[in-house]
Parts: structure tokens; C-alpha cells; sequence
């Protein structure tokens, strides 16, 4: 943290939301980190009804001009990029390492959206009256209202701002009332820079601003990242006004390893996306299938791999994994693990929570193994976002196939195996948005993070995810009779 009280961006200005003071706690210590202020309707309909003002020159400038002003604001998060990683370390109790990329992968997505501002083309169709064409162009949506979860919030900011912007928006958003920090610090950035005043609002608080955003007159779009449960809520108050949304909600990644794959590369691969920001991540390896030429093999190498794993301080460069971020949490991944227990798994490492010292502070677990699981289990089929992993065996595809997609959710799968026909099965047959073969996250800026099912709907990243915050308009250019 730099020492400066953390301040929202409201319709332009940095100063304190006009509501009730947070504590914002540091999940390692359980201790203050920052207290922040929280927005209010009236600061909702300041910010709101700036982005419209503002939005209305933004969206005339060039997108090449657009583009000038999101690479300066890349160049910004550059330079303060030890400040942003260090807020991450605080807030969320990530480890610095990962911190480190987060901040680095804030300024891409700015870098990208410019990149992607300035090859935009509209479409010219031909008519089948003589001198006519038929344009179909590209325009903002207007305001879009953006509401972000606490595991990387850094990275969602950037991930939402920058394309609205490269899109000719203004945009507000809202973090998760449990980590605003290091979205403050890019609004304090966003302040500085060339934008028009009043164009981005970065506002803290909890459902209530949330909800307002959502219901509010003047938005015209939302994008959403964060749980079902939220992203059910947000979709019925955006019913009433019939505003678009875009949302990327829960996971539960199968992580499929075929007889013939490379054994050292999937466990490698599965304790990176398991335990990559404590598990805590949306495309995490939530459950893992083995094939049974292959299982015993594999469990004995992953288990031991990932008792090799150091539980930590954040702020060491030795640590692979900090704290949960809150006691809730913490209590929700037990809960799982006790019933995983009670169903019949078995418990290879791991299993409860890390309470004496160094840990007798904050939220700490021990990474977690289970065996002799079955897809009945809530292990199997809920969300555990934690360092719990459950594997299973399988003896075909087409078994596995079947249980992948036997998921409430469809966001992301995992397949290691060295047969390009396996490969090529699974591209045809998991009904599932993003499918990683041979490697894992994190999602690459020119792909489409998109989810099936429950796991959301729109989608974030590419030419597909700009495209959402675009409306399209049609013209009917007809010159017959304008020169002769």
C-alpha cells in the first residue's frame, strides 16, 4: 500500500464514497489493511449520469484516438505496478509472485483492447436497389454498469474497462466490497490520465450500490463476473428494463488424463490449476479423472507434488499459497471436505484448517487430496473454489465424456493425452466454453472466456468479447436521384 487513503472515482472526481466506512482486512492477518467508504445511491447516480455526459464525446473521438488514450493508461499501471502488486498481496492475500502477473496482465488487457480499437471495420452490403448500400455499423452501448468478484481485481477491472472504452462507452464499476483496493489504485491512475472527466467511475460498496447500478435508468449494458446466485439476481432486476448483460459466473473444470498422456506435464499442469491463487479461480481444476492404466501413478506423484507446496506469507517470494480471503471462505472449503468425508472419500493429504503458528492469524488451510470419490458426491458437483482436489478413476472416453458434461456447469475443461484423435474427441465431444488440451490457464487476451449452462452467458476476452459492448445499427444508404 502506498500510504494514501484509498479514494473512489465518482463522475470524475477522487474522493470518498458519501456512505458508511469498511474495514478492508488483510486475509493473512485478519487484520485492517485500509478502511474505505462506501458509495450511495445519490454518488450511483453522480457516477451514471457522468459516463453519459462524458460518453457522449468519447464515443465521437477515432478509435485510433481511443486507442492513444488506453495505451497511456497501460503505460500508467506500468509504473505503478510494485504498488498494484502489493495491494493484491494485502487485499487478497495473494502471493507476490502471482500478484506480480496480475498487475502486468491489468496493463495487456489496456494494450489489447487498443490493439483490437484500431482494426475495427462495419460491414457494406449490397442492395438489390441499384445505387444503395446497406451499412451495418458498430455503436456503444452507452453507460455499462460493471460488477466484479474479489479473486482477481486487478486484472477484472482492467478486463472490463478496457474494451468498454475501446468501444466508445463510459463505464462504471463496482468491485467486491471485500477488495476495492487495488481497483482504487487504477482509479487513481484512470483520474490522471487523458480520459474525459466523468467517463469511468470506480465505486465502492456492497449489493445495494450493486443492485442500484443494475436497476438504474441510465445503464445500458452489464457485465458481470462473480456467482450464480449473483448472476441470478442481476439478470432478473436487468429483466425489468430489458438491459443486456454479460456473464461469467461459476466452474467446475474437469481435468481429464488419458493413459497415453504425459504424466510429468498433467500433474504439473493440475497442481498449477488447482492451487494458482489458492484455488480460488473460476477455470480451476476443480475435479480430476484418471484413467486407471494410470491412476495409481498418478495420484502418488500429484499427492506428493503437492505436499511439496509452501503455505505462506504472501509477501515471500518462497510461497505458493496465501491465505483464503475470508473466514466464510475458509468455513465453506472445511464444510466440503468434511462432507466429502462423511460420503465415503478418502483423505490422502491434507483435510482441515492450519491454525497454529505462523497461522494462528487469518484464514489458512492445508491443501487437500481425496480419493474413492464418485460424481454423486457435492465434492464432485459443487464449486469448492479451494485447495481441495478429488480424483476419480475412468476406464473409456466415452465414460468420461459423459461425466465432464454431466455439470450444472460449462465453463472450462482440462484433457492431457499425446493422441491427436483423443485430442480432436474432446474438442467434439465436451460441451463446455474454453477446453485446454496439454496445458492450463490463464486465458489468453485473443481468446473467448466464455461459459454454457450456469457457468454464464456473453463472455469476456477477443474480437467476441469487444463485440458485446457494441450495439449494431443498420443503414440503408440509397443515392439513386442524389447525382446524376
Amino acid at each position: 500500500m502506498s500510504g494514501q487513503t484509498p479514494l473512489s472515482l465518482i463522475a470524475g472526481e477522487l474522493r470518498e464514497g458519501r456512505g458508511a466506512s469498511r474495514e478492508i482486512e488483510n486475509p493473512a492477518t485478519a487484520e485492517p489493511a485500509a478502511v474505505v467508504a462506501d458509495a450511495t445511491e445519490e454518488d450511483v447516480d453522480l457516477a451514471v449520469g457522468g459516463a453519459r455526459r462524458a460518453g457522449a464525446e468519447w464515443a465521437r473521438r477515432t478509435y485510433a484516438e481511443r486507442a492513444d488514450v488506453l495505451r497511456e493508461v497501460a503505460d500508467a499501471i506500468d509504473g505503478v505496478s510494485g504498488e498494484l502488486a502489493a495491494t493484491l498481496v494485502a487485499e487478497v492475500g495473494k502471493p507476490i509472485r502471482e500478484a506480480e502477473d496480475e498487475a502486468k496482465g491489468a496493463a495487456g488487457f489496456f494494450r489489447y483492447a487498443a490493439s483490437l480499437a484500431e482494426t475495427l471495420t462495419d460491414e457494406v452490403r449490397y442492395s438489390r436497389t441499384g445505387r444503395e448500400r446497406i451499412i451495418v455499423q458498430r455503436r456503444p452501448q452507452g453507460v455499462v454498469g460493471a460488477i466484479i468478484p474479489w479473486n482477481y481485481p486487478a486484472a477484472l477491472t482492467a478486463r472490463k474497462i478496457a474494451p468498454a472504452l475501446a468501444a466508445g462507452n463510459g463505464i462504471v464499476l463496482k468491485p467486491d466490497e471485500k477488495t476495492p483496493l487495488s481497483a482504487l489504485v487504477i482509479a487513481r491512475l484512470l483520474a490522471s490520465s487523458s480520459l474525459p472527466e466523468g467517463l469511468v467511475s470506480i465505486l465502492c460498496g456492497g449489493r445495494d450500490i450493486g443492485r442500484r447500478l443494475v436497476r438504474h435508468p441510465g445503464t445500458d449494458m452489464i457485465t458481470m463476473t462473480g456467482s450464480v446466485a449473483a448472476g441470478r439476481a442481476i439478470l432478473a432486476d436487468a429483466a425489468e428494463q430489458v438491459t443486456p448483460v454479460s456473464l461469467e459466473l461459476g466452474g467446475k473444470a474437469p481435468f481429464i488424463v488419458l493413459a497415453d498422456a504425459d504424466l510429468e506435464l498433467a500433474v504439473e499442469g493440475a497442481v498449477r490449476s488447482r492451487h494458482a491463487n489458492n484455488g480460488q479461480v473460476c477455470i480451476a481444476a476443480e475435479r480430476i479423472y484418471v484413467h486407471d492404466d494410470v491412476y495409481e501413478q498418478f495420484v502418488a506423484a500429484y499427492t506428493e507434488r503437492v505436499g511439496r507446496l509452501v503455505v505462506g506469507d504472501p509477501a515471500s517470494r518462497s510461497t505458493d499459497i496465501g491465505p483464503k480471503i475470508s473466514a466464510p471462505e475458509l468455513a465453506k472449503s472445511l464444510s466440503a471436505i468434511d462432507a466429502a468425508r462423511a460420503a465415503g472419500a478418502a483423505v490422502r493429504l491434507g483435510g482441515g484448517a492450519l491454525s497454529e503458528a505462523p497461522f494462528d492469524r487469518g484464514h489458512w488451510m492445508a491443501p487437500t487430496v481425496l480419493t474413492d470419490v464418485d460424481d454423486r458426491m457435492a465434492i464432485m458437483r459443487d464449486e469448492t473454489f479451494g485447495p481441495v482436489t478429488p480424483i476419480a478413476r475412468f476406464s473409456s472416453w466415452a465414460e468420461v465424456a459423459q461425466r465432464a458434461n454431466d455439470s450444472r456447469y460449462g465453463l472450462s475443461a482440462y484433457v492431457y493425452t499425446s493422441d491427436l484423435g483423443a485430442a480432436m474427441a474432446a474438442m467434439d465431444d465436451l460441451d463446455i466454453g474454453e477446453i485446454y488440451l496439454n496445458r492450463v490457464g490463464p486465458e489468453e487476451l485473443n481468446g473467448f472466456h466464455v461459459g454454457y449452462r450456469e457457468s454464464g452467458l456473453g463472455g469476456d476476452d477477443g474480437p467476441h468479447g469487444l463485440d458485446l459492448y457494441f450495439r449494431r445499427q443498420t443503414v440503408y444508404l440509397n443515392a439513386e436521384g442524389a447525382w446524376r
